[in-house]
């Protein structure tokens, strides 16, 4: 027999199991998985020997802002893919709000065109909701592949390019206001029909603006009057609505980068009643508390902002419980000098999908979760979740060779400079510590070995298998 990888001697672990095996890749699929003690016949083109190292099924990232097309000078795909190979991931969701932004099919099929040429790694695309501007679009955007829906709740919206606004004031020209809880109820139930994942950005765009007014007219510029202007109510409010919402047109919601120890409470309950929500939180709200602003700086705004110790304390609890299902970066880079500034007046958002993996590695080697549990929320959760498993975030015969390879007794130091983005903003530079991966693997081609970029693009577009 002629295969086209063997991976030999390594610990392939899931969430339910970890043994030693060899795994062999025939037509970029898993075409067999023996024992190690017992070699199947036959010669490859590529062998890796994995002894002393864990084989995972390939990590996903599901929040991805490539800003591809857009503002392409701070991000571009061909190097967030890059990025995303270089820290493990072998398939990513690239986030709408692109620009155009994914809001009709004929977007969403020039966007699968301009990204496949520099996809390093598998791909999924989202679809944007804007309320009544396209609330046609979203069944036909399903039946062409999108991986889910989200809704950038609170946020309004460019009335001609439909680009959407973060800094909004009331009187701007050309401006759609944020939507009321009647155009976000259509949404939800239109979603609803497709079966597919409703994300949403949870957060009060009404409660953020009355109390930013608040907070600026005192003249403060310090972190903790960001937090002010943007508390946890603001997140709980939405989440609250947002679960009722979900509760009256039975669709499937997503929250999106959850920042607070209440709104875990709150998913907790609406899953214990039976519905289908779910949760997904991000390394910075994992690893880093309002304290960290002294240290870091700038680099670390982002939107919802990083709250307070028991907030991130009750998130690694809410991953014990089985509450938050996925971890993954809000990869969302700007450029050094837009971050250089007013604390107030900078861009929220930094790097992140390189550095997912490393620092969920060392989270296992500091005992805050086993590494199967973080298989289970970097890989096989989130395919489960939007439809692919088993094709992805499974090692199981028949499926893509999608592999991670990784040394749990591997030190790492995040050097900015070292990043694959092309903007190099991060909160962790600097950062040490034990836990790496060795190896990305996708579709049985590695990608990157040793973190080096060993291959050009190979990525492919994901699209659902299955309607929920």
């Amino acid at each position: 027999m002629k295969w086209d990888h063997i991976i030999r001697n390594g610990q392939v672990v899931t969430p339910q199991e970890t043994y030693q095996a060899d795994l062999y890749i025939k037509d970029g699929k898993i075409a067999a998985i023996s024992p190690s003690s017992q070699p199947l016949p036959g010669t490859a083109a590529e062998e890796t020997d994995a002894a002393g190292k864990y084989v995972l099924p390939g990590f996903m990232d599901i929040h991805v802002h490539s800003r591809d097309p857009g503002a392409t000078y701070k991000e571009d795909f061909y190097h967030s893919s890059q990025a995303a190979a270089a820290g493990g991931i072998t398939t990513i969701f690239e986030m709408p709000n692109t620009n155009p932004p994914i809001n009709n099919v004929e977007n969403f099929h020039k966007q699968v065109e301009n990204l496949q040429g520099k996809a390093h790694v598998d791909f999924g695309i989202w679809a944007i909701c804007l309320g009544h501007l396209n609330l046609a679009d979203i069944l036909p955007l399903h039946e062409a592949g999108v991986i889910g829906f989200k809704f950038f709740w609170g946020y309004a919206v460019h009335s001609k390019t439909y680009q959407l606004m973060y800094n909004y004031k009331e009187g701007m020209e050309d401006v759609i206001p944020p939507f009321k809880d009647g155009d976000v109820l259509d949404i939800f139930r239109e979603a609803a029909k497709t079966g597919q994942v409703l994300a949403i950005h949870a957060e009060s765009n009404d409660i953020i603006q009355h109390l930013t007014k608040k907070v600026e007219a005192s003249g403060r510029r310090d972190y903790e009057a960001l937090l002010e202007g943007r508390p946890n109510l603001a997140e709980i409010v939405t989440v609250q609505t947002g679960i009722a919402f979900a509760k009256e047109t039975g669709a499937r919601l997503h929250i999106l980068h959850v920042s607070t120890g209440e709104a875990v409470d709150l998913i907790k309950q609406a899953q214990a009643e039976g519905y289908p929500i779910t949760a997904e939180t991000c390394p910075h709200y994992l690893f880093l508390d309002n304290e960290d602003f002294h240290t870091i700086g700038p680099a670390m705004k982002v939107y919802p902002p990083v709250k307070y110790k028991k907030d991130q304390l009750r998130l690694w609890q809410g991953i014990q419980e089985g509450v938050i299902s996925v971890v993954c970066s809000d990869h969302a880079p700007h450029t050094e000098e837009e971050k250089d500034g007013d604390l107030w007046s900078i861009p929220a958002g930094m790097c992140g999908v390189e550095t997912l993996a490393p620092l969920m590695l060392n989270a296992v080697h500091e005992g805050k979760l086993t590494l199967q549990q973080a298989v289970a929320v970097l890989s096989e959760q989130p395919a489960k979740l939007f439809g692919i498993y088993p094709q992805k975030g499974s090692l199981q015969v028949g499926t893509d060779a999608d592999i991670t390879i990784v040394d749990m007794d591997r030190p790492f130091t995040i050097k900015r400079e070292n990043l694959h983005s092309k903007s190099k903003v991060t909160a962790y530079d600097g950062w040490s510590g034990t836990g790496s991966p060795v190896a990305t693997i996708v579709r049985g081609q590695t990608v990157m070995r040793d973190g080096r970029i060993v291959s050009g693009p190979v990525g492919r577009l994901v699209k659902p298998q299955t309607k929920s």
